[in-house]
C-alpha cells in the first residue's frame, strides 16, 4: 500500500472526486483509508457519558486506497509512488524510500 498516515492525498474516483485531505488512519489488511473531510457519514448516537447530548454525529468513513493518489509536496500534483533503495550512510543499512514519479523527489 503506497498511502501512509499523514500523507496529503487527492480523491480520484467516487462521490468525492477532487477533494483533498490528510490521511487520518490506514487499514492495510482491508486496503482502506480514512481521509480528513472526505466521505462524511451521519451516525445516530444514543446519549452516553462521552456524548451526553446524543443525536446525529457527522464523521469520516473509510474509502478504498485505490481511489486516492498521493499528492507530491514538491510539484504539488497527484502522483504515482515509486520506490528507491538507498543505503544509510551512518548504519550502512538499506532503506526503501518513496519517490514521486513526476519529479523524482523523495518523500
Amino acid at each position: 500500500m503506497q498511502v501512509r498516515k499523514d500523507d496529503m492525498v487527492v480523491v480520484k474516483t467516487g462521490n468525492n472526486v477532487g477533494k483533498e485531505g490528510k490521511v487520518l488512519k490506514v487499514f492495510p489488511v482491508a486496503g482502506r483509508v480514512i481521509v480528513e473531510g472526505v466521505n462524511i457519514i451521519k451516525r445516530h448516537t444514543r446519549p452516553s457519558q462521552r456524548n451526553p447530548q446524543g443525536g446525529v454525529v457527522q464523521k469520516e468513513a473509510s474509502i478504498h486506497s485505490s481511489n486516492v493518489m498521493v499528492k507530491c509536496p514538491k510539484c504539488n500534483t497527484a502522483t504515482r509512488v515509486g520506490y528507491k533503495h538507498v543505503t544509510d550512510s551512518g548504519s550502512g543499512k538499506k532503506k526503501s524510500m518513496r519517490i514521486c514519479r513526476n519529479c523524482g523527489e523523495m518523500f
